[in-house]
């Protein structure tokens, strides 16, 4: 395992660990997860358990996605119901009911709102798009794309850094590197 030691500790955005397959950081993580709970994993390939093992339970894109379609739904009965009750009233002196011939054009607007919710949700969520991360200033990280998986803990995080390298030889990493702001 070979580390890194930078002379100024604020000029580091946080501290990266290097496996060599998936397991070995699927069980850091977990490991990880009990000792630094602000760690990410970053990997190549999906791969299940990493975001349970670092503590991702929260998905709110479902959250999103109702709420769109909601708006979708109740803006399209919306605007049926001004053109056919208050826009041009009826004549004939039958009672309006809109629900027989409008449901269909809901529908449509509950799935399409739903749908541009979900794609623009996901996006903002992921706090996308970032095409730059101070990651990428890591040499070692290149290799992300081919077959290494990374753990990554921010200098934000409530444990200061020096704790946090401790914490990651315990791990048993291949390779420790800061990763500069």
């Amino acid at each position: 395992m070979s580390t890194s030691i930078s002379t100024n500790d604020a000029a580091i955005h946080g501290l990266m660990a290097e496996f060599d397959s998936a397991q070995e950081l699927l069980d850091a993580a977990h490991k990880a997860h009990e000792r630094i709970p602000e760690s990410r994993g970053l990997q190549s390939v999906p791969g299940r358990g990493l975001a349970e093992a670092i503590g991702f339970h929260k998905n709110r894109v479902p959250l999103v996605v109702l709420i769109g379609g909601l708006i979708g739904g109740i803006s399209a009965y919306a605007m049926q119901y001004w053109v056919a009750v208050i826009t041009i009233p009826s004549t004939s002196g039958k009672a309006v009911s809109l629900l027989a011939v409008v449901h269909h054009r809901d529908l449509e607007l509950t799935i399409l709102f739903g749908g541009l919710a979900s794609a623009i949700g996901m996006i903002a969520l992921n706090g996308l798009p970032m095409p730059y991360h101070p990651v990428f200033n890591v040499a070692e990280f290149a290799k992300a794309s081919d077959n290494k998986f990374f753990l990554v803990v921010d200098r934000a995080t409530r444990i200061s850094m020096p704790l946090v390298r401790i914490r990651f030889i315990g791990l048993g990493p291949r390779m420790i590197a800061e990763v500069p702001s």
